[in-house]
């Protein structure tokens, strides 16, 4: 597995080994020993699941607030996004700025995003699959949204009018947010 520094302290792109013969093929997505060995010390507890049916579908920006804040590792296992991870960590360096990754069936990338980080994605085909371990469990009272389209963020989406759920489009900006994240 190979990890590859971002421009943001803590988010990481993971490259797993494929081999491959005329079979196919054969990736690790997780080991905790080799994560150890990287400097990566998380227990995820969770897998998650999600679908998109149309390209142009996006979600986010998604977090769970303190004490039930989430550490990602996410993975596309059918077609292509691009996903996004911002910080939301009030005093941080980089507060606000966000790093976006082409996630593919084909490129087995993987991002890992830590605590205090807002994660979204844009579906670029048609039927993808997103599939993302975390690190502590889905808590409803802590769940939380902001805008993908905040104007103090600025993700350049490449995209004007994304296929949204009502959360999304009712999402608050991150100024009106009660994200509770120091770093």
């Amino acid at each position: 597995m190979k990890i590859i520094k971002t421009d943001i302290d803590g988010v990481y792109i993971l490259e797993p080994k494929v081999f491959g013969d005329h079979r196919g093929w054969f990736t690790e997505t997780y080991s905790k020993r080799k994560f150890k060995e990287l400097g990566i010390d998380i227990e995820f507890i969770q897998d998650n699941h999600s679908f998109s049916a149309e390209k142009g579908t996006l979600r986010g920006l998604h977090f769970q607030i303190n004490p039930k804040a989430q550490t990602k590792l996410v993975r596309c296992t059918k077609g292509k996004i691009l996903d996004v991870a911002v910080d939301i960590r009030k005093g941080s360096p980089t507060y606000k700025n966000w790093v976006a990754v082409e996630l593919t069936e084909e490129n087995k990338k993987q991002l890992l995003i830590p605590k205090g980080f807002a994660h979204g994605f844009l579906s670029l085909t048609d039927n993808v699959e997103v599939q993302y371990k975390v690190d502590d469990y889905y808590a409803p009272d802590c769940d939380r949204s902001i805008r993908f389209n905040d104007p103090e963020i600025g993700v350049d989406w490449g995209i004007r009018n994304p296929i949204l759920s009502e959360k999304d489009v009712k999402a608050p900006l991150l100024k009106d947010s009660d994200s509770n994240f120091i770093y």
